[in-house]
């Protein structure tokens, strides 16, 4: 069996993300034959590329961020979220009334757990994007795809930080105070996204890194299509 190394920056992480994103199969109906609404978030926006092959402002393509504080882009400055509908743009207001269990959303998270559970940082006191469409997600079985960067990985479970936090309950923050929700859906990290991209198994062996390297991710992929898989990253190092 063939066996390479590869490391990562977050943004490249971001990019192969995104294009196993598109190699998933609910997707693939979905874009034929579906919607999908891909909410905002700074990985999100690189799946939008992916799924519509147009570039994006991906600094708009966000709600809240992280940058050394708990961040959000201002109402006026965000893009609108974009909803595709056979394969075609078309807008996200009131999508969600059309959406059903064969459809798909798109949403990004902030940490991704011990267990596997991914969650989200809110700011916004009803929830902002995250609680605007939770509820016919859950109550309607729409899919929900959760592309997230092994770098959110954290040594606690999401459901119990859940439970502690809040944005009334924080006297002080860095940024905005926030609480989390977890998210009950489908994660696609670096390992699966490579794994859908042909790896036949793909673990990870650091993180890290100086000099622009951090929060980078190594990872050892191996299999039949991993010197494939490499020159693939390759690629994406050099689009950077």
């Amino acid at each position: 069996m063939k066996q390479v190394q590869i490391t990562l920056t977050p943004g490249e992480s971001k990019r192969i993300i995104a294009m196993g994103v598109r190699k998933i199969p609910v997707i693939q109906q979905a874009l034929a034959k579906g919607t999908i609404l891909i909410t905002l978030g700074s990985t999100n926006a690189y799946v939008l590329e992916e799924l519509t092959g147009k570039k994006v402002d991906r600094s708009r393509y966000a709600a809240g961020y992280i940058n050394g504080r708990t961040s959000a882009v201002p109402m006026d400055k965000r893009l609108p979220a974009i909803a595709l509908k056979n394969g075609k743009e078309v807008s996200s207001d009131g999508i969600l009334n059309e959406m059903t269990s064969g459809d798909v959303v798109i949403k990004g998270a902030n940490a991704l757990g011990k267990d596997g559970i991914a969650g989200v940082m809110m700011s916004n006191p009803v929830g902002g994007t995250t609680g605007g469409f939770m509820g016919p997600v859950m109550a309607k079985g729409i899919n929900l795809i959760i592309p997230v960067g092994i770098e959110k990985s954290i040594p606690y479970k999401v459901l119990d930080i859940s439970k502690r936090i809040g944005i009334q309950r924080c006297t002080k923050a860095t940024g905005f105070a926030v609480g989390m929700m977890p998210l009950p859906g489908t994660v696609i990290t670096e390992v699966e996204a490579l794994k859908l991209l042909g790896a036949q198994d793909v673990f990870p062996i650091g993180s890290g890194g100086v000099e622009g390297g951090e929060g980078c991710v190594t990872l050892c992929v191996e299999g039949d299509k991993a010197e494939e898989i490499l020159e693939l990253v390759e690629k994406v190092k050099e689009k950077r």
